[in-house]
């Protein structure tokens, strides 16, 4: 028991995460010479691409210390912050967490969001000072940032540069002397966190968990507590590089775990397995519950493909706890599925997972958020409005509510201007502003959620220079003059470019909206007019002109007439095609809407 560690590491985006990690594994011998590459525990195409980690990964490593072996387990973490709920979940699975700060960027966001998560949790934390080699490093200014962050003393501090590999042994010594051994009783009946889970096509969902109490054995028959269904275990096992299979996985030990499951929905994560004997109902706690952010309509470019993405879309949730969706319809794209997202990072990379892994080409609608609306016949009852289309005739409205939140944000403080200037912006009122220290700020706004849903976390960035932490607490409802914006094409309503705005917003982003589609719509042999309407009244028009056939190449002289009559014929030829004509929509319409200021 004494030889096991569990730990995750935390850092801002781009501070090198998986690189230290790499080098850990170097360091251990876990990974051979013909394995080694870049990223190594980064197995998605998508990761590699772009150099972020997306999905935490778990690997063990052996470890050789003055002749005892020892045993660690380390939970790799994403460090952008549409990824936060990946860490909550490493984070309940650990005892300690290595908090990497880059030595030329300092502390960053999501370095203080991610160390209050593991300080929550009483993790025992380790500071390490990455990229020393660096010419920009300034690691003297950078450990006071650390000290006064943390508390620590200035030698606690390990020096490191995982590019180099210098610093690395200091870490597996800090990682065995300063976190504490998985404290817990074998005897006693099984108690398990599910912290992630994958699904396989050949063998069903592998579950990957952190056993706290007991023992979990080849062959045992298992219970899940929230489900409350009973399954056999096949095949049990720790996580090296590839799956080793065990007998058995002791208390204190992270381990996967494989029971046939094919229904996607039957395993949850952060869920506790227990013996089926047990009379165990309590969970593992210290979970903490999703909360998205955006919601966004995505739809089979086929609508027989509809039961497909469903399919896919419960095997993507379970390797994404984060992802939620509900089924919804529209009347320009058929059926498909509200979903929830934590940001616009997340969209994107869920959208391309559908299609690069389950082959599903879709169409993914404007983000929104949900709102309340109340008719004047009955002015106390609410109705959801999840889509803008759902919204009641303006006549018959009394009054519509919208979600706001408590943002917090936390900034250097020569941004406090820049940033204050976004969120007035943006409809925000500020309600507090405290000083952390002289360097760090925390400002509180009480905002519409649906001002944030856009552009608001690329402009937080672009505005602090990277620097400032953004999270928020929601608090209820509150009425707001907002209008449904809808966008007739030809003369039909798209109710999927349908959005719910702010009444000073509306002529600036109806305009907006109507030049950036004329842009993209692709000309037809009809003229197609673009309109922005609130109700009944066209607020912005633009005219996508037509393609032109040179009927009249083949007249070489002649009447005048000659010509006159082909143009004629032409010109109703037009008019009835207008009138039949379907105008395809791109993709990238749909998301015109979110790069309107640039």
């Amino acid at each position: 028991m004494a030889s096991i560690r569990n730990f995750c590491i935390i850092a801002h985006i781009d501070h090198g995460k998986s690189t230290l990690a790499d080098r850990l594994l170097d360091f251990t011998g876990t990974v051979s010479e013909r394995q080694k590459q870049e990223q190594v525990l980064d197995n998605m195409d998508l990761e590699r691409e772009r150099g972020i980690t997306i999905k935490s990964h778990a690997i063990q490593m052996q470890y050789n210390k003055k002749g005892v072996e020892y045993t660690l387990n380390l939970i790799d973490t994403p460090g952008h912050v549409d990824f936060s709920y990946e860490v909550s979940r490493s984070i309940a699975a650990c005892e300690g967490a290595l908090l990497v700060v880059d030595a030329a960027q300092s502390i960053q966001a999501q370095t203080i969001s991610n160390l209050y998560l593991a300080l929550e949790n009483d993790l025992e934390i380790i500071p390490v000072l990455n990229k020393i080699d660096l010419p920009s490093a300034n690691p003297e200014e950078v450990s006071d940032d650390i000290v006064d962050l943390l508390g620590c003393k200035k030698e606690e501090i390990i020096h490191a540069s995982a590019k180099t590999g210098k610093g690395i042994e200091a870490v597996l010594d800090a990682i065995i002397d300063f976190i504490p051994e998985a404290e817990s009783d074998i005897n006693a009946p099984l108690k398990a966190l599910i912290f992630d889970s994958v699904y396989n096509p050949f063998r069903g969902v592998e579950t990957y968990f952190r056993v706290f109490k007991g023992k979990i054995k080849k062959g045992q028959t298992i219970k899940f507590l929230a489900t409350n269904k009973v399954y056999n275990a096949d095949e049990v096992g720790t996580l090296y590089l590839s799956q080793s299979p065990k007998e058995t996985i002791f208390a204190g030990d992270v381990g996967y775990l494989i029971t046939g499951i094919k229904n996607a929905k039957e395993v949850k994560v952060g869920d506790t397995i227990t013996d089926s004997n047990s009379e165990n109902t309590e969970g593992v706690s210290g979970f903490e519950d999703v909360k998205p952010m955006v919601f966004a309509g995505i739809y089979p470019v086929d609508t027989e493909d509809y039961e497909e993405l469903r399919s896919s879309m419960e095997k993507l949730q379970l390797n994404d706890a984060s992802l939620v969706f509900i089924p919804e319809s529209s009347s320009a794209l058929g059926f498909g599925f509200r979903c929830g997202f934590l940001g616009m990072l997340h969209l994107e990379i869920i959208q391309e997972r559908l299609e690069r892994e389950f082959n599903m080409s879709v169409i993914t609608t404007v983000p929104n958020v949900s709102y309340q609306a109340f008719t004047r016949k009955s002015p106390d009852s609410p109705l959801l409005v999840n889509n803008p289309s759902d919204l009641p005739d303006p006549s018959a409205l009394d009054r519509v509510e919208e979600p706001y939140i408590k943002a917090s944000i936390i900034t250097k403080s020569d941004y406090v201007g820049n940033v204050m200037s976004l969120c007035i912006e943006k409809r925000g009122q500020i309600k507090n502003q405290t000083y952390l220290t002289t360097q760090r700020v925390e400002l509180t706004f009480d905002m519409p959620l649906a001002e944030i849903v856009f552009d608001f976390y690329d402009r937080l960035k672009t505005v602090s220079k990277g620097y400032a932490s953004f999270d928020y607490t929601p608090i209820g409802m509150r009425s707001s003059q907002l209008v449904k914006v809808d966008l007739l094409l030809n003369g039909n309503s798209v109710d999927a470019l349908s959005s719910l705005i702010h009444k000073e917003n509306a002529y600036s982003i109806g305009k907006k909206m109507c030049e950036k589609l004329r842009k993209l719509i692709p000309r037809q042999q009809f003229d197609i007019p673009i309109q922005a309407a609130i109700g009944t009244k066209i607020i912005s028009r633009e005219t996508i002109k037509a393609v032109r056939k040179d009927v009249t190449a083949k007249c070489y002289g002649g009447d005048i007439t000659r010509k006159r009559k082909l143009l004629e014929k032409q010109k109703k030829g037009k008019k009835k095609m207008r009138q039949v004509g379907r105008v395809e929509i791109p993709q990238e319409a749909f998301m015109a809407v979110l790069k309107l200021n640039e």
